[in-house]
């Protein structure tokens, strides 16, 4: 499959298993995880076609392992950047490394100046261990901006860190104070 169409394939499940299930008729289960034939079926009925090795390629090979199937491959899951409030992804706190990274872009910055990061329509404020992965993020807005995050500081005042699969931090809310332009 070439690079073009696995981006396509994977944009299409980051929607409907991130934000918009219904748009295929598609139910999710509390911690996110739809059986692969109604997502293969609810695609057929929008055009896309889909196989169980087709997925299965695209969980493979996705940089970035939003996705994840179950053992017996029968099931799929968005890891995390879920948008839809009936899911909960059962992850357990965990201790954050002193800093984190957030990239993100200067047409965002006034607000987070006011409010500092906040998760928007997903469950959570998304953060990377890596100045690459922020900076990789932060480039699909525009100008990119690098905020370095104290995370043990914030989890030493009460705030909770989960760790996703595929490694991303999330937290709830970065207040201000935790946040520094690098």
């Amino acid at each position: 499959m070439s690079r073009k169409a696995a981006e396509e394939v994977s944009k299409f499940l980051s929607y409907v298993l991130r934000h918009e299930p219904q748009a295929i008729g598609l139910l999710l289960d509390s911690e996110g995880w739809a059986e692969v034939e109604a997502l293969i079926g609810g695609a057929a009925r929008e055009g896309r076609q889909l196989t169980p090795e087709l997925i299965a390629e695209v969980v493979a090979s996705n940089d970035k392992k939003r996705f994840a199937l179950s053992e017996d491959g029968q099931r799929i899951r968005a890891v995390q950047g879920h948008s839809s409030k009936t899911v909960n992804l059962q992850l357990a706190e965990q201790q954050p490394p002193a800093v984190l990274y957030h990239g993100t872009a200067t047409r965002f910055m006034d607000s987070i100046n006011q409010q500092g990061l906040i998760p928007g329509a997903r469950h959570h404020v998304h953060l990377s261990q890596d100045l690459a992965t922020a900076e990789a993020v932060g480039q699909r807005y525009g100008k990119v901006v690098i905020l370095k995050i104290a995370a043990q500081d914030m989890q030493a005042q009460g705030y909770t860190f989960y760790q996703a699969e595929n490694g991303v931090w999330l937290t709830d809310h970065v207040p201000v104070d935790f946040l520094s332009p690098l």
